[in-house]
């Protein structure tokens, strides 16, 4: 158990908390939600001691070991992987190596073999003597294969370094699981993983992420940072928004049908709690969500941008012909005789383990590249919008604000009209005179999502648009996507963001493409597709 009592914290005279009062207890998994600054990470180190709170406290049971996914890939470079994630259990390892150094001594004292036997005793209390083997199942879990084992961490590339860190938070059974975006660097079938092993894992969890997907799958409640409140809700993240958004309507019409809806919110509430996830927490989740009352389901204060996109003409029949593309990066090729016709209305999800090539091809599609060989054809009556991956260069001139900035890309240019459609995009008052050179990332994915929007193309090409974007602003996003009647060509992590918009899957390996017309959860789970995929990457099913 881990609980805050009457927590504040104030930076000056910001107030980020306010007389927070939860409690998060073992077998749940609590997804920590809020847009961003609303001080998710903050609350983490709080809780971890990291930030003194200016007033209240953090309270942990006793004797409970608590575990933190650390995020400096650079901490550990002179460690063996091994090693490192054995460090995830300070005491266990503290030990085992004071053992080791005892035993390794040419002059040991009858002293040094008698403090030896005491190690070995509470190794044995520590259940340490499996803990090799514990880490090396961990590690393979999430794809570091056993060659990787042994190798100084300075010697890993950059997504075995996550997974190895994120190893180490899981290492030796922790009360308490501290995991701040545990999903970010991580490929498909790592996520699954760790999907798999938190449904399962009987201690307290507490998640930060912007992965829907992953929010509904492993938490049991959600705790939603709002206006320096933390209000607690069981149920996954869909359940919170559909939940939230019901009450919203109810209020907003309380004079309109006022029975209707609150029937309506009460059978969603019976049919969620009919369809919990199938987690060792399903039955007790169920129990609770019978018991939730309609009076417990507050309102968020929480902001969704309006996101958009209105072609001002529809595409022909003849949308994109790609014959033969091929490019390289740094004299080392990144796809070859690339070939695929895209048909109008197809939405498109660009899937591959190297990025890298993804982004070339979407930047060739955009023309910001020439190809090295082959060719692509827009049809006629094609237009494109494209959100690059680096929108640095967008953002370089300290004297535009953000009107000056979006007027250039209006085909109406007075202030008025600019500055409304920033306010749909939460650019209201005086947000709309920042200068550009001071946004933060998702403030700059939101101008990028305005440029394109007056575009009013009939082609959308984004090179991975959530990442920097809260939860408020993916779903919608995600909503306008599902809805835009246009084509679409993208690339993304996010399984809701895939899963929800493609109809249509390319995926780039070393040995060619594999091209199917179906969705991303039956591609997946497709054995052929999988074991194909296996052959391609050079690697065994």
């Amino acid at each position: 158990m881990i609980a805050t009592s009457n927590l504040e914290l104030r930076f000056g005279s910001r107030k980020l908390f306010e007389d927070v009062n939860i409690k998060f207890t073992p077998g749940n998994c609590y997804g920590l939600i809020g847009a961003n600054g609303a001080g998710k990470s903050t609350f983490i180190k709080i809780l971890t001691g990291d930030v003194e709170p200016t007033h209240g406290e953090v309270i942990i049971g006793p004797k409970m070991r608590m575990s933190v996914l650390k995020q400096d890939h650079f901490a550990y470079e002179e460690n063996t992987v091994l090693d490192v994630v054995l460090m995830g259990h300070e005491e266990l390892y503290s030990i085992k190596k004071e053992q080791e150094m005892l035993y390794s001594k040419p002059d040991a004292t009858q002293e040094d073999f008698d403090r030896a036997g005491e190690l070995t005793d509470r190794i044995e209390e520590l259940n340490g003597w499996s803990a090799e083997t514990d880490a090396e199942i961990l590690l393979n879990g999430l794809g570091v294969s056993p060659e990787h084992h042994y190798k100084l961490m300075s010697e890993l590339t950059e997504g075995l370094k996550v997974k190895v860190l994120l190893a180490q938070a899981l290492f030796g059974n922790p009360d308490i699981l501290l995991l701040d975006e545990p999903t970010n660097g991580l490929d498909l079938k790592a996520v699954k993983w760790l999907e798999d092993f938190l449904m399962d894992f009987e201690a307290t969890v507490i998640v930060v992420s912007h992965d829907r997907h992953f929010l509904n799958k492993v938490c049991t409640h959600i705790a939603d940072i709002d206006y320096g409140k933390i209000k607690m809700y069981v149920g996954n993240y869909d359940f919170w928004y559909e939940s939230n958004q019901l009450m919203q309507t109810l209020i907003n019409n309380k004079n309109k049908k006022l029975d209707q809806k609150r029937q309506e919110l009460q059978d969603f509430i019976a049919r969620f709690s009919a369809n919990a996830s199938k987690s060792k927490q399903a039955t007790s989740r169920k129990k609770q969500l019978e018991k939730l009352k309609l009076e417990d389901m507050q309102v968020s204060n929480r902001k969704y941008p309006f996101i958009e996109f209105k072609p001002d003409r529809d595409a022909g029949n003849n949308l994109l012909k790609v014959e033969g593309l091929t490019k390289a990066i740094n004299g080392v090729t990144v796809f070859e005789n690339l070939t695929f016709t895209i048909n109008t209305g197809d939405k498109v999800v660009l899937l591959g383990r190297d990025d890298i090539a993804k982004t070339t091809l979407l930047q060739v599609l955009a023309g910001e590249l020439e190809p090295d060989a082959g060719t692509y054809t827009w049809g006629v009556t094609t237009s494109q919008a494209y959100f690059p991956k680096d929108n640095s260069e967008y953002f370089t001139n300290p004297e535009l604000d953000l009107v000056e900035w979006l007027k250039p890309y209006s085909d109406d240019e007075h202030d008025a009209y600019v500055r409304g459609f920033l306010g749909r995009m939460l650019f209201s008052g005086e947000e709309a005179t920042k200068r550009c050179t001071v946004l933060s990332g998702g403030e700059k994915v939101r101008c990028m999502l305005s440029k394109m929007m007056l575009a009013k193309a009939n082609v959308l090409l984004f090179d991975n648009p959530t990442d920097h974007l809260d939860l408020e602003s993916i779903t919608s996003l995600n909503k306008s996507l599902i809805k835009f009647n246009g084509t679409v060509i993208f690339t993304a992590h996010d399984h809701e963001f895939i899963q929800t918009i493609s109809n249509r899957i390319i995926e780039l390996t070393p040995k060619g493409i594999i091209d199917k017309q179906m969705e991303f959860d039956e591609y997946i789970d497709n054995e052929e597709i999988q074991a194909k995929l296996a052959e391609m990457y050079g690697e065994s099913k």
